[in-house]
């Protein structure tokens, strides 16, 4: 059953590649997740700065344009990264799901093999059967012969 083996080789692989697959999917779920949190951070530090520009009686509110065009650039370096991150992760998850369907693909194959030869050992373990029978009741004395 060199087959067989080579199939087993096949699934293992499968599988790796699936397993492979997960973790660079996951990898980009929390890069994602960490930008949106940078984002959020940088949202929250920008209300504070807003907040402390409009009470600042002393002048240091005159920086804070320069600061806000900062943020404002920052801020879009971020969403694009959001945006690439999130184009990968839908490559990424196109790529899972293809190792998916091939690892599959080669796990119904094993399992149609291993069905098609327990179906060729029962057939034949059945003609052995009734071959055994048949000769038993050839070699059997006729009961009209006893009587």
């Amino acid at each position: 059953m060199a087959g067989a083996k080579g199939l087993a080789t096949l699934i293992r692989l499968a599988k790796w590649n699936v397993d492979e697959k997960r973790r660079a999917l996951t990898a980009l779920q929390a890069r994602e997740e960490q930008i949106l949190a940078e984002i959020h951070a940088a949202e929250v530090q920008l209300a504070e700065e807003q907040r402390l520009a409009a009470s600042d009686a002393t002048g240091i509110g005159a920086f804070y344009g320069a600061y806000a065009q900062a943020w404002l650039d920052r801020r879009a370096q971020r969403f694009g990264q959001l945006a690439a991150v999130r184009e990968e992760i839908l490559r990424a998850r196109d790529e899972l799901a293809e190792a998916f369907t091939e690892l599959k693909t080669y796990e119904i194959t094993d399992r149609e093999r291993r069905k098609r030869a327990q179906q060729e050992r029962d057939r034949k373990e059945q003609a052995f059967l009734d071959e055994v029978g048949l000769t038993m009741h050839r070699r059997r004395p006729t009961e009209d012969t006893e009587g």
